[in-house]
């Protein structure tokens, strides 16, 4: 079997605000709620099982967001890009690298960064040299 990342899980100090900011800003992308527990919640998309991203209520001793760490999600086109970036400031991110082409990383890539409620920081990318 090859090797790939089955999910991602991140601990969240609100719970609540951290849910409505990724039902928000993933729905983007095209990701959804497709699983949750209680003090968890699991998006990804209807084809493909299961859940990518996970948020669960941080505890004492848990991990916090720091340099360094970034969850990138790929992006369809330059419109998601953008709808993934505004979506995310209209629901509390922060910007950390507005849209724009950024061909010191790889020709034909075109993304974004913003830092999430939790201070994580997360990208939406195109790869149009694909």
């Amino acid at each position: 079997m090859p090797a790939f990342i089955d999910h991602i899980s991140i601990p969240v100090a609100d719970f609540d605000r951290s849910a409505a900011f990724y039902d928000a800003v993933l729905a983007t992308l095209g990701l959804n709620r497709r699983k949750q527990r209680e003090g968890a919640i699991g998006w990804g998309s209807d084809d493909v099982l299961p859940p990518i991203l996970w948020i669960h209520a941080r505890e004492p001793g848990h991990a916090t967001p720091g340099i360094g760490l970034h969850l990138s999600f790929r992006a369809a086109n330059r419109a998601e890009v953008h709808a993934f970036h505004d979506t995310a400031l209209r629901f509390g991110g922060r910007d950390a690298g507005a849209p724009g082409p950024r061909p010191q990383y790889t020709a034909g890539f075109y993304g974004c960064f913003i830092l999430d409620p939790d201070g994580f920081k997360i990208e939406a990318v195109v790869r149009e040299a694909l």
